[in-house]
């Protein structure tokens, strides 16, 4: 009976160390407005030096659709920084509920990409699930929220910013 009393105790914390172990892991960082040293390098436009194609995945939780302005900027630790204005486009239903979208942005080239932002402007409203990004390796960042309007909104893990919980980027 002892044996078995102490084989219970030692099942219930195995599993309670697990439980708690997964649980931990599944935590994810939200995006967050950039900082106001955020600036948007309008001299690197002009560098095309490589090309990146952009996958976007609207929320099945956003609006039917948004006539809202979509702006992205991503770039790496070192300030090659790629910018791409005004990806939207309501005439060819950019950004509806439930569907995806590819655009191919060209900009400086990068080291691994640590950051991306988007900028929203408009009174519609639009919630990304997420954005990948592929160029020299793959990195995609999980928003899942609302994006305010008239801030730069995303992901900075830039420089160490990173948090000690799993991050929202995944590189491939």
């Amino acid at each position: 009976m002892k044996h078995l009393l102490f084989s219970s105790v030692l099942l219930l914390n195995l599993i309670s160390l697990l439980s708690f172990s997964q649980a931990r892991s599944s935590i994810v960082p939200l995006p967050q407005p950039a900082l106001s040293s955020f600036k948007i390098n309008t001299t690197s436009k002009n560098d095309r030096s490589c090309s990146y194609t952009v996958r976007i995945t609207t929320s099945c939780s956003s609006p039917v659709y948004t006539r809202d302005q979509i702006s992205l900027s991503f770039g790496d630790a070192y300030g090659n920084q790629v910018y791409a204005p005004r990806l939207d486009d309501p005439s060819t239903r950019t950004f509806e509920r439930c569907s995806a979208d590819t655009f191919t942005v060209y900009g400086p080239c990068t080291y691994p990409i640590c950051y991306l932002y988007l900028y929203r402007r408009g009174y519609d409203g639009w919630m990304p699930e997420y954005v990948r990004v592929y160029g020299s390796s793959t990195v995609t960042f999980y928003y899942k929220t609302y994006i305010p309007s008239d801030l730069w909104y995303g992901f900075n893990y830039c420089n160490g910013v990173t948090s000690s919980a799993t991050p929202a980027v995944s590189v491939q």
